[in-house]
C-alpha cells in the first residue's frame, strides 16, 4: 500500500490530509475492497499520528468507503451489487437532467466544446488509449454539467463519478474494445440529438447508454 497525495496540494488539517490520501487510493483502486488498513502503517506511510488517521476513517466510515469489524479493525468496503445498481441508477437520472437542460442552452461556444470532447475520444480510441478515453468520457461528462450551468447538478456528478471510477478500475481490468466503440457511437447519437435541440431523444439515448453499460 502507498499513499500520498500531489505535492502542490494544501491540506488544513492532518485529518484532511489522510482523508483525502486514503479516500483517492481507494477511489483509484489502489486500495482494494476488503483490504485492511492499519493505523500505524498509514502513519508511517503520511507521517501523522493515530489520532487523524481515526478520524480520517470515521470520515470514510460514514461516506460508505470503510467499514470496521470486532478483532479485525478497519477495512476497505467491499463493492456490493446493490452499488453498482445505485451508481447506474443515479447516474442515469443525473445525466438526464443535464442533457435537457443542454438541449435548451447549447450555443456555439458548447457545441464547439461537447464536439472538441468527442472529437479527442475519437482519436484515443484510434491510438487504442482506452484509458484516456475513460478520462475523457468523464471530461465530457463535466462538459455537459458546464453548458447546463447547474452548480448543484455539477457537484452531484462528481461524486457519483468518483464511485464509477472505482468500479470501472475494479471491474474493468482489461480492454473491452467492442462496448468501448458502441459507447462513442451513442456519444456521437446524443451529440446529434443536443444538435437538433431534442430533449426527449437525448434522454432516450442517455438512458439506452446507460443500460448498456
Amino acid at each position: 500500500m502507498a499513499l500520498g497525495s500531489r505535492p502542490d496540494v494544501q491540506f488544513r488539517t492532518k485529518q484532511e490530509y489522510v482523508y483525502q490520501s486514503l479516500r483517492g487510493a481507494i477511489m483509484r483502486g489502489e486500495l482494494a475492497p476488503g483490504q485492511r488498513l492499519v493505523i500505524d502503517e498509514i502513519g508511517r506511510q503520511l507521517q501523522v499520528s493515530a489520532i487523524p488517521i481515526r478520524e480520517a476513517l470515521q470520515l470514510l466510515q460514514s461516506e460508505g468507503l470503510v467499514q470496521g469489524a470486532p478483532h479485525v479493525g478497519a477495512t476497505v468496503a467491499p463493492i456490493s451489487e446493490d452499488e453498482v445498481h445505485e451508481v447506474f441508477a443515479i447516474m442515469e437520472g443525473l445525466e438526464t437532467v443535464g442533457v435537457r437542460e443542454v438541449a435548451r442552452r447549447l450555443d456555439d461556444a458548447g457545441l464547439a466544446l461537447l464536439s472538441g470532447v468527442i472529437a479527442e475520444m475519437d482519436a484515443a480510441i484510434a491510438a487504442q488509449e482506452f484509458e484516456r478515453w475513460a478520462a475523457l468520457n468523464s471530461d465530457l461528462h463535466r462538459t455537459i454539467n458546464e453548458i447546463a450551468r447547474m452548480p448543484l447538478l455539477r457537484e452531484m456528478t462528481e461524486r457519483v463519478l468518483s464511485r464509477w471510477e472505482r468500479l470501472r478500475r475494479h471491474y474493468f481490468q482489461g480492454v473491452m474494445v467492442p462496448r468501448v466503440v458502441q459507447a462513442q457511437g451513442e456519444h456521437h447519437e446524443l451529440l446529434g440529438a443536443l444538435i437538433r435541440r431534442d430533449p426527449d431523444g437525448a434522454e432516450q439515448i442517455v438512458r439506452a447508454h446507460n443500460q448498456a453499460a
